[in-house]
């Protein structure tokens, strides 16, 4: 089963998606894909502990803290290339700006057509 709540934050709504111990997506309003890799209905429940500890780890985030990714129990759904961009992302240290281009191609190189 999984579950969703909403975070009102500096750059728009997110919505969170948990399995109920792990984070599973997060999605801004209005993007592309929103909520596109869990394909099951995720029910609203917005007091679920997982949940408490992301909106706290988002709260301090735009507080400008630099909370550590690893605080946060991810367990992100998605394809190989989306896990492959998550870990990725999940590498690059708060507060550094990367080229993703360049991080990709590090671990996934670009094949002729």
């Amino acid at each position: 089963m999984f579950y969703k709540t909403d975070y009102n934050s500096p750059v728009g709504n997110i919505t969170l998606g948990a399995d109920g111990e792990h984070i599973v997506g997060l999605w801004i309003k209005g993007q592309k894909y929103f909520a596109d890799t869990v394909k099951e209905k995720m029910f609203q429940n917005d007091d679920l502990p997982v949940f408490q500890k992301a909106k706290n780890w988002l709260d301090r985030y735009f507080r400008g803290e630099k909370p550590e990714i690893s605080e946060l129990p991810l367990a992100p759904k998605g394809g190989e290339f989306r896990q492959m961009v998550w870990k990725i992302l999940c590498e690059i240290p708060s507060g550094h700006c990367s080229n993703s281009q360049r991080h990709l191609s590090d671990h996934w190189p670009l094949r002729p057509h």
